[in-house]
């Protein structure tokens, strides 16, 4: 296990359940039938498994899966796993190339193995709305390897899609977002501030893909439309209490209706690893994991 890279999982784990998130699980909420306490232990156990030295990136997952079920019994981060462990493992190769040009060359690497992996703690994890897909289904016979698998489901999949389109969302929306608000505060900025800037940018970018799958694309839609609202009401905002008052507002209606933005989430928890990984790189040249 790499410990610097098991000890940043369980810190930006640890941080998003800190942020106010409307609709997901953190400390000022619990819902959905989980806690915070679920998700922090989550992390605990996931964490040396996501980071275990040079293992495929389908045994992270599926490791790290089972760790979780054995500890708190219910789905409560697969997506988070199928994110980060490509991320985990690019960390481990050197350093010398940007670690998006690394997470591009694990995804071009993947086996059928790794499907096979991910596909059974697919099932063992059960998320809900799985439902059954039109090709390459998580109950049959794996016959590609795991980035094709993922490209086949990328248009129904946020999380899906990273793997087919070399973490464009993670890097491109959830780090850039990141880098932007600690630059603009010309320093690391507040790690909880950094999750909820993140999250919102994930909130209304795009439909959650969670909501899709667990309800459809109306609801899906009305979502980004009403995150898209809201955000703009924080933004005119007076002051911070008032702003946290709308995301408040926001939050308990999402939940009161059983509406969680779980993807927005995962790729927030993804964005803010990568976020870290390179931040540590650059303050350490030379580092390995």
């Amino acid at each position: 296990m790499s410990a610097a890279v098991a000890e940043l999982f369980m810190a930006v784990c640890r941080t998003e359940v800190m942020a106010l998130k409307p609709g997901n699980v953190h400390v000022h909420a619990a819902g959905h039938g989980m806690t915070v306490e679920d998700f922090l232990l989550s992390a605990e156990v996931a964490a040396p498994e996501i980071a275990r030295a040079h293992a495929p990136v389908g045994e992270r997952i599926l490791r790290s899966v089972r760790a979780t079920r054995a500890a708190v019994g219910c789905n409560t981060n697969l997506g988070i796993l199928l994110l980060c462990a490509p991320l985990a493992r690019a960390a481990e190769l050197p350093a010398a190339r940007p670690l998006r040009d690394r997470v591009g060359d694990v995804l071009a690497e993947l086996t059928v193995e790794d499907a096979e992996a991910a596909f059974e703690a697919i099932r063992i994890a059960s998320p809900g709305g799985l439902g059954q897909a039109p090709e390459h289904d998580v109950a049959g016979p794996v016959t590609v390897n795991l980035r094709e698998a993922m490209a086949a489901a990328r248009s129904r999949d946020r999380i899906a899609a990273q793997y087919a389109d070399g973490y464009r969302d993670v890097f491109d929306i959830g780090v850039a977002c990141a880098r932007s608000l600690a630059d603009r505060s010309a320093a690391d900025g507040d790690a909880v501030s950094l999750a909820e800037a993140v999250y919102l940018e994930f909130l209304t970018a795009f439909p959650d893909s969670h909501i899709l799958r667990k309800h459809d694309e109306t609801l899906a839609a009305a979502v980004l439309a009403e995150s898209r609202a809201v955000r703009r009401q924080v933004a005119g905002s007076s002051s911070a209490a008032l702003r946290r008052e709308h995301l408040f507002v926001f939050d308990a209606r999402l939940k009161w209706q059983g509406i969680n933005p779980g993807t927005s989430a995962d790729l927030t928890v993804a964005s803010l690893f990568a976020y870290l990984l390179e931040k540590r790189e650059e303050d350490q040249p030379g580092t390995r994991a």
